[in-house]
């Protein structure tokens, strides 16, 4: 699959729509001039172009996902480790945890994600 990228204003944009949809085309015309003082042009501008790449659909003026929000972050997460740890999650555990301490309840989780990782999701 082809690298999807996303700048600061294409991210606010995006989750604009992943937090709205399914909407119509109108009614997020309405939201990106409301958060992010855009023209209508401009919407339909950015538009367009995530359609391109592959993180959006609109089907008859209504704009939807094509690409979740957990997936995408789940990519770009993939990509950042692969590119800077070789692919090694521990490794990447280990350097964030030399500068950041995990509370008792983020190990927690961690810990229940991997037993259930364990117990059959591959």
């Amino acid at each position: 699959m082809e690298e999807i990228k996303l700048g600061v204003v294409e991210s606010q944009f995006a989750d604009i729509i992943w937090n709205n949809e399914p909407l119509n085309s109108g009614k997020l015309v309405e939201l990106c001039k409301e958060k992010l003082e855009w023209k209508k042009s401009t919407t339909y501008t950015v538009l367009k172009k995530l359609c391109e790449r592959g993180i959006f659909k609109n089907d008859g003026g209504v704009v939807s996902s094509i690409i979740s929000k957990d997936e995408f972050y789940a990519m770009q997460s993939e990509k950042f480790v692969g590119e800077n740890f070789g692919g090694s999650l521990p490794a990447f555990i280990a350097a964030f945890t030399t500068r950041n301490n995990l509370s008792k309840k983020d190990i927690e989780e961690i810990k229940r994600m991997i037993n259930s990782y364990g117990k059959g999701k591959k």
